[in-house]
């Protein structure tokens, strides 16, 4: 049974989805569409951007899934211990890739290399790639929506029986179709950077803990590590913009020397941080994905991975509807998937909001609380294992 299925945001989801769903469409005639809005390799197209993306183990194995892991190893920096701590407080927990008995408890790839293997990987006879177009307007009709897509100035419409959106936190086109977001302000904007240290980074990721807000330096090649940086929004931008030297100084003392003395400091970008959920991801015929579904604070680097387990628990409902003849867009093919991943969704989200919201904070007894918690995490190697799954986007 011949399907049409549009995908809005070619991005690293609506990549994946596109290269989950490909041998099946190959096999059963669907037709794909990736619409995006910048053309392959555009520096404007932000999932492919100059940033770095925290790949937790599971996601290591979804990627195998979809055949790509081998190009990415090449450039993966593997994550072979986790130092968690709070600046000025004795509470810390370590957790240890060989202790919970996997080669690597994550990866950080760049966007770049992640965005040129998921490309590469897309067959354009099965995945039509309608780049840079623009979905201007959107209209539910029956079996399906109408799309106004604008290319290079000209309009043309295009008609689909399954539509997915994933372009993101900001999507446009969820107002267009009348879908609320439940947006949580953090007060806090996150300095995003790749810097450089004296002793390297040796495969750790640490997450320090700081009265401002919390702070990752996550491992990449040539002793280099990405940098998050969570301060209040109205230092944020300031703390930015300040001298390479003043800005590492400013970083050192917030981080400390556990990488000895921080050298260099690349480009710099500033993002506001926010809970963004979206209260309805499936319609008859629409699906919401990624970021434009919930986007997360990067604290504990689960947003990209839950976006990763929701495509492909998305591609397999869709194919297992396929293979026993039911439309990929009727809404309880679309139901199932959602009960399949909405306890995996309220679980990553949940987990995200407690840690930045109890790490944000600076009242005595919460830092009291946190630091016990942090040294019982440290001495008990059951609550230590539960929150390693967790962080490796493994089932408790």
């Amino acid at each position: 049974m011949s399907s049409q299925l549009s995908i809005v945001g070619g991005g690293m989801v609506g990549a994946c989805l596109a290269l989950a769903l490909q041998p099946f469409a190959r096999q059963a005639g669907w037709r794909i569409r990736l619409v995006e809005a910048h053309p392959p390799g555009d520096k404007l197209q932000t999932s492919y951007d100059a940033r770095a993306t925290a790949l937790s183990h599971g996601s290591r194995l979804l990627l195998e899934r979809l055949g790509v892991w081998q190009a990415l190893a090449q450039g993966a920096e593997p994550i072979r211990h986790i130092h968690v701590s709070d600046r000025g407080h004795p509470g810390i927990t370590r957790l240890d890739a060989h202790q919970e008995g996997v080669p690597a408890l994550g990866y950080v790839v760049e966007n770049a290399l992640l965005g040129q293997v998921l490309l590469s990987a897309l067959d354009r006879e099965v995945v039509e790639w309608l780049a840079p177009a623009r979905v201007v307007r959107l209209q539910a009709q029956v079996g399906g929506y109408a799309l106004d897509i604008e290319q290079q100035g000209q309009l043309s419409q295009l008609e689909t029986d399954l539509l997915v959106l994933a372009d993101g936190g900001r999507s446009g086109l969820l107002d267009q179709l009348g879908v609320h977001r439940e947006v949580k302000p953090y007060g806090q904007a996150a300095i995003i950077a790749n810097v450089s240290s004296a002793e390297g980074h040796n495969s750790v990721a640490y997450e320090r803990f700081t009265q401002s807000g919390p702070l990752a330096l996550l491992p990449l090649s040539s002793k280099r590590s990405a940098l998050v940086w969570t301060l209040p929004e109205d230092q944020a931008a300031e703390v930015a913009a300040l001298p390479d030297p003043l800005f590492l100084a400013r970083l050192q003392e917030a981080f400390g020397y556990r990488m000895g003395a921080l050298t260099q400091v690349g480009a710099r970008a500033c993002y506001p941080l926010q809970l963004i959920e979206a209260q309805e991801q499936v319609r008859p015929h629409l699906v919401v994905l990624g970021n434009a579904a919930h986007s997360l604070h990067p604290i504990a680097g689960q947003g990209f991975n839950l976006s990763l387990r929701d495509t492909l628990a998305l591609a397999d409902t869709l194919i297992a509807a396929g293979r026993q003849q039911r439309l990929p867009g009727d809404l309880a093919v679309l139901q199932e998937y959602l009960q399949r991943q909405q306890r995996d969704q309220r679980q990553t989200v949940a987990f995200s909001d407690y840690l930045t919201r109890l790490f944000s904070n600076s009242q005595p007894l919460l830092t009291i609380g946190r630091n016990l918690g942090l040294l019982g995490l440290d001495l008990l190697p059951p609550a230590r294992r539960l929150f390693a799954r967790q962080a490796m986007g493994l089932k408790a």
